[in-house]
This record gives C-alpha cells, structure tokens and sequence, in this order.
C-alpha cells in the first residue's frame, strides 16, 4: 500500500504550489479602489491575518457571538471563492492603501441560511473590520463601493444585510447607505434586524 507522504511544511510540493500561488478565479474578481482601501479577492496567503480576524471576540461578538477556529474560516474563505465561481459576487479583502494593511473583509454572499423570512435569491451585504480600524469610516467607505459596483453588475437587483439590533456602529453604516429596516426576527437563537436597500 503506497503511503503518503507530505512535503515541506505538511503538503505535497504540487499542493504546496498551488497554495502558494494566485487563485484562478482570483482574476475574474474586480478590484475596486476608494479614497483609502482597496477591495480585492482573497488569496491562500490572506488565511492567517483573516483567521486573526475571526479569532477576535471584540470583532464577533456581534456575528456570531463567538470566535471562529481556523478550521472555520478556512471554510469561510473557501466559500468566499465559491461565491464568485458559481453566483457572480462574493467576498473581497478590504486592504488599506496606506500601508498594505488587512482591514477587514466584505460583500456579498448568499448564504442560504435557515432564516424567516428567507432571504435566498437576494444578495446579502456583509462586511467585518479588524478591531483597530474601527470608527475611521472605512465601513461606509467600503459598503458605498460595493453598492456601487453592484448597481452597476445587477441593476435593479435589491440586497439585504442583516445586523444585530446592539451593533449602532452597522446600523449607522447601514442606514447611510440607503438600507431600511424591513422586520425583526431571529436567527440561531438571536435577535435580528433585516435591512433592505
């Protein structure tokens, strides 16, 4: 029986490439430039800085209510790419053009979750800062974009986000970008707000 046997690091040297290098689909991924950020596609490179992302209670707190593992934002980031592949939208970077910085992530997904209303078949908007680029208006900056980019890719098409009712700082985002709220529900056991733009 033939064994397996890893390369430096833990991977085979073909996997070990073709982690280290640019996604395909990365290419059909617009990159979108704002007066300070930069929103671009997720690379294999990206999974330790959006892994320390997700680890932080301050920033889940109110996404979940709780960090995730790296196993689970290995998930995250590959069905961020799955988003673009199969629905035309997804999840960018949000990179600060300053300094190179990860700042957060963001878009727009369909996460088909067990929610009522169901919000399936309409774009959901998301985004997430790292703690230490809160309250500098980089979430407005970003959403505005995103709006944009997607009014222009699908016009006509509405979105919805949904944000827990204590987060002032999404709601604030929200709101000045043009969402209203539509209802309140719950989801996993936890109130929320449902926007719609």
């Amino acid at each position: 029986m033939r064994r397996f046997r890893p390369g430096p690091g833990g991977l085979t040297a073909g996997f070990a490439r073709t982690m280290s290098s640019q996604p395909p689909a990365a290419t059909l991924i617009p990159v979108i430039h704002t007066a300070r950020l930069i929103l671009r596609a997720h690379t294999p490179k990206d999974f330790l800085t959006s892994a320390a992302l997700w680890a932080d209670s301050h920033v889940t707190h109110f996404i979940g209510g709780r960090p995730l593992s790296e196993e689970e934002v290995w998930a995250r980031l590959l069905r961020y790419a799955g988003h673009w592949s199969w629905m035309g939208f997804g999840y960018w970077v949000i990179e600060e053009k300053l300094t190179g910085a990860f700042v957060g992530e963001m878009g727009f997904a369909d996460w088909k979750r067990d929610i009522e209303p169901s919000l399936q078949g309409v774009p959901e908007l998301g985004w997430v800062l790292a703690a230490d680029f809160h309250g500098k208006g980089f979430a407005t900056e970003v959403v505005r974009a995103a709006l944009a980019w997607s009014d222009r890719k699908f016009p006509g098409q509405p979105t919805m986000c949904i944000i827990h009712p204590d987060n002032g700082a999404s709601i604030r985002v929200a709101e000045k970008c043009g969402y209203k709220e539509t209802l309140r529900t719950m989801y996993h056991g936890h109130q929320t707000i449902v926007y719609r733009r």
